[in-house]
């Protein structure tokens, strides 16, 4: 995976919204090969519980406090929380147990897919896989989870030479930019 351009198209309170919008952008996209990722921050024991029923075997680290430890070190995480959790590739089925999962947990949805359509209005022709994502953050405001918030906000991704596409694909599903575009945490 590469680094993506990703900008803002929706933030509510109302995660069905979100979710609906997010897939209103994929229904545009070429999702023959269609994966998800999650990532999640967890502070406490029962967080991690529940986060590591639906993401097994995911990746961790330690951050913020005194502690460290890493999954990569064979660390026990409830040890060393709060943590940051990633699992990569997970089939599309998993995103509600995800999401069911996460309660207020600052975390974050991205689909992967094979890429973006033509968008000649924008001068733009097919987006390949680099830079072919839609993310969900959900309890967060930003893209690495730093920001928690009572909100969710919908990112599209696209090459950073192809920013345009960016206002173009959220007026195709009624929704608009806002904020800057910004690189986005592998």
């Amino acid at each position: 995976m590469s680094n993506s351009y990703a900008q803002a198209v929706l933030r509510t309170t109302d995660l069905a919204e979100v979710l609906r919008a997010a897939g209103r952008l994929l229904d545009l996209a070429d999702t023959t090969e269609l994966e998800v990722d999650f990532e999640a921050r967890v502070s406490t024991p029962r967080e991690l519980e529940r986060l590591s029923e639906v993401m097994p075997k995911a990746e961790w680290w330690s951050y913020g406090g005194d502690r460290n430890g890493s999954s990569a070190d064979g660390d026990t995480p409830s040890e060393c929380l709060p943590i940051f959790m990633r699992r990569w590739c997970m089939a599309p089925e998993a995103v509600a147990g995800f999401l069911a999962a996460t309660g207020n947990v600052p975390a974050m949805v991205r689909w992967d897919f094979r890429g973006w359509p033509e968008a000649p209005e924008a001068g733009l022709g097919v987006g390949g896989t680099r830079g072919a994502y839609v993310t969900v953050c959900v309890n967060a405001r930003d893209l690495d989870l730093d920001e928690p918030a009572p909100d969710h906000t919908l990112y599209v991704h696209v090459k950073q030479v192809e920013a345009e596409r960016a206002p173009w694909l959220a007026a195709q599903v009624g929704l608009r930019v806002f904020g800057e575009l910004e690189m986005a945490p592998l």
